[in-house]
């Protein structure tokens, strides 16, 4: 079977999974730079005839290109992935990919946001017009909900409530998140200056964030607005990103007692091990902290 009529229903079954935009376009980088591998340098085109031993020259091929091994992973996942499918799909007996050995990724402890710096880059918008206001809003309630930048841009105005937000998570999976009195204040000025702002121009409806031009925040905009967050916060040695602020949101809700499995739900993790790995990024006075209440000798002395 030609390896490329496979990779091609490969692609039609991603899209009929309903996977991200940027999940297809990296998953048709990498089984593409693949082919061309085998081709180029092994004369492999046909799906039966590719080896244990091919798939470990490719990986070696990348190391030696300066691929890092972190990025070495994620493009194996996608490999493995594909090979996942076939065996499923009964193309082929086992998952060859399965037996590479990868490099070890060193564990970084990431940096996180302090308290302080959140509250810095909240306030360092105003309310002064509708940009202004929507960056205040949108880093304030990244910062109180712990939402994916995608779940933010298509958060939706009919599911904004009172004291709640329905937010419609990865694989469409439905969670409900509270809106806290602090981030209902802000909200409820961001609501009044966004209806004045749009009041005689063209808006989406839809949509509880939106763009200069009244639609639907890209991805790259969101973006700019953290980044330009960060830089009137004066942060220089921390990753200033969206998924930052749902780290910092991981990070102060353990902090502050919640268990490790609600967290898990509020975050839409399918998986507790998910969560495990936002909370390995706790710095050692951090942990020290959380650790003084459950401490055996100081809840003796309670007795």
């Amino acid at each position: 079977m030609l390896l490329e009529d496979v990779v091609k229903e490969y692609e039609y079954y991603c899209l009929a999974k309903d996977f991200t935009e940027k999940t297809l376009i990296n998953k048709r980088q990498e089984l593409k730079q693949l082919l061309k591998f085998l081709d180029e340098k092994r004369a492999v085109h046909e799906l039966e005839s590719i080896s244990f031993h091919d798939l470990k020259a490719y990986a070696r091929y990348k190391q030696q290109s300066g691929l890092q091994p972190s990025s070495l992973v994620s493009m194996f996942k996608v490999i493995r992935a594909f090979f996942n499918w076939c065996v499923r799909e009964e193309y082929l007996d086992e998952n060859i990919a399965k037996k590479v050995d990868l490099p070890k990724q060193p564990k970084k402890v990431l940096k996180g946001f302090s308290t302080d710096e959140v509250d810095q880059m909240i306030n360092s918008f105003s309310y002064k017009n509708y940009f202004e206001a929507r960056n205040k809003a949108m880093i304030a309630m990244l910062s109180d909900c712990g939402l994916r930048a995608k779940e933010l841009r298509e958060l939706e105005t009919k599911n904004v409530k009172e004291t709640t937000i329905l937010v419609n998570g990865k694989g469409n999976k439905e969670r409900y998140m509270f809106i806290s009195p602090a981030l209902k204040k802000i909200l409820i000025r961001y609501e009044r200056i966004k209806k004045e702002y749009f009041k005689e121009k063209y808006f989406n409806e839809n949509y509880y964030f939106l763009s200069y031009n009244g639609d639907l925040l890209s991805h790259v905009g969101l973006d700019k607005v953290i980044k330009e967050a960060g830089k009137r916060a004066g942060i220089e040695d921390k990753r200033v990103s969206p998924h930052s602020f749902r780290h910092f949101f991981a990070v102060q809700s353990i902090l502050n007692g919640i268990d490790i499995f609600t967290l898990s739900k509020l975050l839409g993790h399918s998986d507790v091990s998910t969560t495990q790995r936002y909370l390995q990024s706790l710095e050692d006075f951090e942990l020290i902290k959380k650790a003084m209440p459950s401490s055996p000798l100081m809840n003796l002395n309670k007795k």
